[in-house]
């Protein structure tokens, strides 16, 4: 069977059977929008050089010219948040575990298997 005609016809019964298709996946995020979701801290790296890294927990975004590991069928869900000192990090500590807003003003995919994240956000503003 045609993989096209079979798309299609899980997307229909899909359709009859109620289920919701995830159109925001097809939005593509770029400089200058805004990202929302649920902001969370990890700890990554060695017992020594441990390092709180931030995340936010989105709806799936499409990147433009996506490369990397951003070619999942429904696009990144997990953005880290790079900071840039601790005036940042401190920003966002009183976040952690609400939702949060931020503009994005560079984002990239992911490039290696084991990041945190789907894609990488290394420069940003808070919202309010």
């Amino acid at each position: 069977m045609n993989a096209k005609i079979l798309v299609a016809a899980l997307a229909a019964a899909c359709l009859c059977a109620g289920f919701p298709i995830e159109a925001s996946a097809q939005q593509a995020i770029k400089t200058g929008d805004t990202l929302t979701g649920e902001l969370r801290a990890m700890r990554s790296g060695s017992k020594r050089k441990r390092v709180i890294t931030y995340q936010i927990k989105s709806d799936p975004k499409k990147l433009p010219g996506a490369d990397g590991l951003c070619n999942l069928e429904t696009g990144p869900e997990t953005f880290q948040l790079v900071t840039h000192g601790d005036s940042e990090a401190k920003a966002l500590k009183s976040f952690v575990g609400k939702t949060i807003k931020v503009k994005v003003n560079s984002v990239a995919c992911s490039q290696a298997a084991g990041q945190l994240s789907d894609a990488i956000v290394s420069q940003w503003s808070v919202v309010n």
